[in-house]
């Protein structure tokens, strides 16, 4: 499975072609994803039980990615499992309309969580493919913002019609309709493919270079740190901070915002490495004090620095496997990565979400007492990820 073949201007295309699947995708999760905390509030959850489920949907996607991840990489059938996943992904969001408490719901994010995590290490070693004629960071930063773009389009149409019916549930079921887009999208981005679904000449497994480990767990503490945007937004509506029918206008923001920073840091990951993430982090952390002690004020900043983190991750992350693992273990190593991160997602937003019916500034500690552990072990790891990438 080489790149030697493929040019600049194919490898672009399959680019975007994947990136309008991203697009449409995402305008079906993340749209629902902005409204699920106030609408858990609505069907009677609590804080605890809301950061519990937001963190178990994340943690059985990323721990299915590590099933998927060495399946991907046993079968090379990539398009199969992508087109598994995707559907298994859409088709739970609008069923949303439909549930009459919240343990029905929560069924459903957890499936829909499944779904993405089944095709996560596919979709990302079809890509990995591509960026390296094009540079990781670019490649995959072009990605994550036609990937946001649609997490932008999704909130404002959810946006609209909470507005106008104020109810969730018909908003959801309007996400039917960008999720029967993306599996058009996914079966059109098929036929300009540039790896197909057949195994290549038998290659030695390398074991993954323990490097990677050490990258892993770094990754993994920014993920224990780093605030799930439905507990944010149970907050600000516990609190009055913002009028309800702004929260998802707001996480429509994030999701433009996190769109650029991608780009941006997906450049600069180009030029200067793994240490962009160190930047990026150090505004990230900043979404905990201001939206959670910061008032009315700093809901809005809030919402920028926790974009930043978002998008600085989708573009960061995976281009630093990509430079130090081989195609043939690529699916192992984004599903390792994507195992552990969510596990520790998961073990993060279980905790916020105890501490905040305690202590709100306990909480913030928390999460910005992970997120500086993980910057250090970043900063350390500039020297040996530029070797192991030689």
């Amino acid at each position: 499975m080489g790149n030697g073949n493929i040019t600049k201007r194919n490898a672009f295309r399959f680019i975007i072609a994947i990136g309008f699947v991203s697009l449409l995708a995402d305008m079906t999760y993340e749209g629902a994803r902005g409204i699920i905390g106030p609408f858990f509030q609505n069907l009677g959850a609590t804080a605890a039980e809301v950061g519990f489920i937001a963190g178990l949907g994340e943690m059985i996607a990323a721990s299915l990615r590590l099933f998927s991840g060495k399946l991907v990489d046993r079968t090379r059938a990539y398009w199969t499992i992508a087109i598994l996943g995707y559907f298994l992904n859409l088709v739970a969001v609008p069923i949303l309309a439909l549930a009459g408490n919240w343990q029905a719901a929560a069924l459903l994010i957890i499936a829909e969580r499944t779904g993405k995590g089944l095709r996560g290490p596919a979709v990302d070693v079809l890509l990995s493919e591509a960026t390296e004629v094009v540079g990781h960071g670019w490649g995959f930063g072009l990605h994550a913002a036609m990937d946001q773009t649609g997490a932008v389009l999704g909130p404002l149409l959810v946006t609209f019609i909470v507005a106008r019916t104020h109810r969730f549930e018909p908003a959801f079921l309007w996400l039917a309709v960008p999720a029967a887009g993306a599996m058009l999208a996914l079966i059109l981005a098929r036929t300009s493919r540039l790896t197909k679904d057949k195994p290549p000449p038998v290659i030695k497994q390398e074991d993954l270079p323990k490097i990677f480990w050490i990258y892993v767990i770094a990754a993994g503490l920014l993920a224990l740190g780093f605030i799930d945007f439905p507990l944010l937004a149970y907050h600000f509506q516990k609190t009055s901070a913002t009028k309800a029918e702004m929260i998802p206008l707001l996480y429509a923001f994030a999701m433009g915002f996190s769109g650029l920073a991608a780009l941006i840091f997906g450049r600069l990951f180009d030029r200067f490495g793994i240490q962009t993430i160190v930047w990026a982090i150090a505004i990230s952390m900043l979404a905990l004090p201001l939206g959670f002690l910061g008032g009315h004020t700093g809901v809005y900043l809030a919402v920028g620095c926790w974009a930043t983190g978002v998008g600085a991750q989708d573009a960061l992350l995976r281009p630093g496997i990509a430079r130090i693992v081989s195609m043939n273990k690529r699916g192992s190593a984004f599903g390792s990565l994507n195992g552990i991160y969510g596990v520790l997602w998961f073990l993060g937003s279980a905790a916020m979400g105890l501490l905040y019916d305690r202590s709100i500034v306990a909480l913030v500690v928390f999460g910005v007492a992970a997120q500086i552990a993980s910057a250090i072990m970043f900063i350390w790891l500039r020297k040996p990820l530029a070797a192991a990438a030689r």
